[in-house]
């Protein structure tokens, strides 16, 4: 008889790893990995929450349009020659885009879809600084550093888990926030997901390679990190909870970017005049975005005179900005001013038709104004541009109003998985509707003896609101799950509030622990107390 071998720890969760996943081949860095994300399943991430991202970001930046195409080609310049830095054929549908926000940031999604924030784009010297942000994004694109961090969460959590992270959009009041629902909630958790040290300097190293072989001077990479080293220890405003929150400068990746420039050999296209000449209209309607900036910061201090003074001066400066426009609308919505609030709604959406903020304001005028056709018309027109809980609420209420509850609860259901003053309000909208259709959801029942061995019934209210009229019936099942027997209603008197639980008699006496088995409770009915 041969001995048995002992397979060792290691090795049996490795095998056991290697039967849930692919074993593969990371395309920059040539090592062998755990893969439970594909290709393919990185490109259907990024297609599905690139739009979504890229409203809850700012939107498309359409005053310069160009801008977006000058970005579009220095990034495909670069990725032309990924076969420098690739161990792997990685094929991916490379897209970029420049965002409407002042906060310097750039990111990527799986899959391939960058975008840079205008506000990153006034504080690049020249196109080979440029050629250093994007060939750092699509590195982290290429060498699949966001699934890779959806991996480690499949690892520790078993499963692909998107947290709900809201985003306040409009920086005004809750009138005119929106908290992200859905598809856009797993963006956001990609895209402000902070990398790693080796994912950074991953990304440095083959970043800067890819520069060199477009033909970017490969010292752009080294002035840029000097210069987010200088940002971030000057604590700039706006930096830290920007570029700074995913990708921490540091003074290793100067030194890194400097061994690496070494060995390559500085020299090539700097690009400095070309990237000055296209930067040149965004620097020159820079002052009206400062002006639109600090009207928002005077409005999160509720200094709503100064934010309307600053907004104004900055649609003044620059009268092709939707959003200048959407924020005068959003401040007349806080200070209920619905009616004025609609010129300047519909100015933004002339301007920018394809951007949720100001169909989103607009309908919550409109249907502060009664007027419920074009409400929910503006209303549906953002909700599929971005899914948010204020939008969700009143079309909620618009649907309840028109008699379709079944439409109101599902829009109340959405809304409330946000969690804010909306969620919570459509939280108890959707309870009103759905609590006298299935109380047994939100009313549960226990079955507990006294110290005689009589059996009693716990009732408790599982609702967010106090609910009344609750009326549950003992049932005997067999063992197939079948009513065999009721018995007779007990009705609870008074009200519940949510989480109280009360005990009464149930009606039945003394059971064997046989007969307790075979017993159930079903409740007949509840309602909301107003």
């Amino acid at each position: 008889m041969k001995p048995m071998r002992l397979i060792p720890t290691a090795a049996l969760a490795g095998c056991v790893l290697l039967a849930l996943a692919a074993c593969g081949t990371n395309p920059v860095t040539g090592k062998r990995e755990l893969q439970f994300v594909s290709t393919s399943q990185e490109i259907s991430i990024g297609q599905q929450n690139y739009a979504p991202m890229k409203q809850s970001e700012g939107g498309d930046y359409a005053v310069l349009p160009d801008l977006s195409a000058y970005i579009s080609e220095v990034g495909k310049r670069l990725v032309a020659r990924d076969d420098a830095i690739l161990q792997k054929d990685r094929n991916l549908p490379f897209e970029f885009t420049v965002l409407n926000n002042s906060v310097p940031n750039a990111w990527a999604l799986p899959g391939g879809k960058i975008a840079v924030n205008r506000g990153l784009l006034t504080a690049l010297d020249n196109e080979a600084e440029l050629a250093a942000v994007l060939g750092h994004e699509i590195t982290h694109a290429l060498a699949r550093h966001g699934a890779q961090a959806q991996e480690r969460g499949t690892l520790l959590q078993g499963g692909l888990v998107a947290a709900q992270i809201g985003a306040v959009m409009g920086g005004v009041d809750e009138q005119a926030a929106g908290l992200l629902l859905g598809g856009a909630s797993v963006g956001a958790q990609l895209v402000h997901m902070k990398f790693g040290r080796d994912d950074e300097l991953e990304a440095d190293q083959y970043g800067t390679r890819l520069m060199k072989a477009a033909g970017y001077d490969p010292q752009g990479a080294v002035t840029l990190q000097q210069t987010f080293v200088r940002l971030f220890d000057n604590k700039e405003p706006g930096w830290l909870e920007g570029l700074f929150a995913s990708h921490p400068p540091s003074v290793e990746r100067v030194r890194r970017n400097q061994e690496l420039v070494a060995q390559l050999g500085a020299g090539g296209d700097l690009g400095r005049d070309r990237f000055q000449a296209r930067m040149k209209p965004l620097l020159a309607i820079k002052p009206a975005y400062d002006k639109y900036d600090q009207a928002l910061a005077a409005v999160e201090k509720k200094d709503m005179a100064r934010a309307k003074s600053l907004a104004a001066e900055a649609a003044r400066q620059e009268p092709r900005e939707a959003q200048f426009q959407q924020l005068l609308g959003d401040i007349a919505v806080s200070e209920k001013r619905d009616l004025d609030a609609l010129a300047f709604f519909q100015k933004a959406q002339q301007l920018n038709p394809n951007y949720f903020g100001s169909w989103l304001g607009g309908g919550v005028a409109q249907y502060r104004l009664n007027n419920k056709t074009v409400a929910k018309q503006w209303l549906q027109r953002s909700y599929d541009l971005l899914p948010t809980a204020p939008a969700a609420l009143y079309l909620g209420n618009i649907s309840r109003d028109a008699g379709n509850t079944d439409a109101a609860l599902g829009f109340y259901q959405a809304a409330a998985s946000s969690g804010n003053a909306y969620g919570r309000d459509a939280q108890r909208e959707a309870v009103l509707i759905d609590l006298p259709r299935r109380p047994g959801n939100y009313v549960t029942t226990q079955a507990v003896r006294d110290l005689s061995g009589k059996l009693l019934l716990k009732v408790q209210n599982r609702a967010p609101v106090a609910v009344a009229g609750i009326a549950v019936t003992p049932i005997v099942v067999n063992a197939a799950g079948q009513v065999t027997n009721t018995g007779r209603t007990v009705n609870v008197r008074g009200t519940l509030d949510s989480g109280q639980q009360v005990t009464v008699d149930a009606g039945l006496g003394v059971l064997t622990e046989e007969q307790e088995k075979m017993l159930r409770f079903r409740v007949e009915s509840a309602r909301v107390v107003e």
